[in-house]
Formats: structure tokens, sequence, C-alpha cells
């Protein structure tokens, strides 16, 4: 598998996008020609791999691993956070914003600091939180694209955040269990259904239900399920 692919062009700043999610790899082929690398595994995000680079700026759109003190202040690095900052720093925003029943939200470009969430805002979009993860995380990917070419042309100085500080805490795998009020159903399987993430479950004996590909409907909720031995 490769790890790194470069699109090259002489004459250009470079720029380096550092994810590992399907969607944002998808945003980054239809979005970026020339004098771009993807990154898409943590033994490539090296100082040494991006001193040959030379980026203006290194991108991350989803990354899953805390990016080295020495990367961050050898190189002007950016992150997206799906809250309206400082609002809800931390772990699993969409599923936490969803769960507390917000409808909207903000995607924050901001410049990465030692402290998580923490750093000063390049800019804000607003976020539609309706329908499936899958949807969700598909809209973001592309409205990261939108941050990037703004960065890109005008190189703004990012501005620090305001207000109260809150967090949300990282979700575990085990609290993908479907809950047992109705009213909380759709919402909780939506939230979830995306690729690469524990989908809502029930487990009863040696049963595994995932549910995915939620409807409300006049009657009630219609949903895909798999069921698998555990």
């Amino acid at each position: 598998m490769e790890f790194m692919k470069c699109l090259q062009a002489s004459g250009m700043n470079n720029y380096v996008v550092a994810t590992t999610k399907s969607w944002n790899i998808d945003a980054f082929y239809e979005n970026c020609h020339g004098g771009w690398c993807l990154i898409t595994e943590q033994e490539v995000l090296t100082l040494e791999c991006l001193r040959r680079l030379r980026p203006r700026y290194v991108f991350f759109p989803h990354w899953s691993w805390v990016v080295p003190p020495e990367i961050l202040a050898e190189f002007e690095c950016v992150c997206f956070h799906l809250t309206d900052v400082p609002f809800g720093r931390g772990g699993s925003p969409l599923q936490n914003l969803i769960t507390s029943g917000y409808k909207t939200t903000k995607l924050t470009a901001l410049k990465m600091t030692n402290e998580l969430d923490a750093g000063p805002v390049y800019g804000k979009l607003d976020v539609d939180l309706t329908g499936k993860a899958e949807r969700i995380y598909d809209q973001v990917a592309e409205l990261c694209y939108a941050h990037i070419r703004h960065i890109i042309a005008n190189e703004p100085i990012p501005a620090e955040q305001e207000g109260e500080v809150t967090y949300f805490k990282r979700r575990k795998p085990a609290e993908s269990v479907l809950p047992y009020r109705f009213h909380q159903c759709y919402d909780h399987i939506r939230m979830l259904d995306a690729p690469d993430y524990p989908k809502a479950f029930i487990e009863r004996g040696d049963l595994r239900l995932e549910f995915t590909d939620a409807v409300e409907t006049k009657d009630g909720i219609e949903a895909k399920v798999v069921i698998t031995n555990v």
C-alpha cells in the first residue's frame, strides 16, 4: 500500500495533507493538482520527510495521532475541528453534538499547537448535522478544502480563541450499544453510520445486531440490520 502520494509541479509552493479517512482521501484527489503530497500513515509523517518536501502548510483534515512538537514548531500545521471552539474541544465532536441535540455546528480551521484544539482560528464554516454520519463527513471533507483554498490564497494570521472553554470526551466503542429509549435510536444509529466507525449494535446471547441506514417513518424507524455471531 502506498502511504505517501505526491502530485509534483515545479515552480509552485508545496502543501501536505495528512489524513486517514476515505472521504478525506477522495476529497484530496478531487481538489489537489500539482505541488501536493498526501500522507496516510503515522510513520511517514516525520520531521525529515517534511524538511525534504518543504511545505508552506501541512493540513490535517483528520489525523489519528499526536503530531510531534518539533513538527509543530517548524511548520505551519492546520487542523479542522467540528465545533465552534472554544466550545467542544476534544474527541468525537460529531457524536457528542448529535447526542446533545445540535442540528448545526461550525467547522473550524485551527493552527495546531501542543494543546489539543486550543490554537488560534483561521476561520469557521457552517455545517448541517442532518442525515447519517457518512453524509456529514463527506460535507465536512469538502468544507475542509474551502478552508484550505482560503488559507492558501490569503495566508491569514489566525486569531486567538475567545469565550468559555468546554470539552468533549472521546467516545468508546462500547458506547455504540443501541439505547433503550425509542426517541434516541434514530440519532444514535445515524451518528455512527460511516466507514471505520463502530456501528450501533445490540448483543443478545451469541448474536450481534448492527444497525445502519436508519430512516424515520410515520410508523417508527426503518434500518438495515446485519446479524453476526459473536
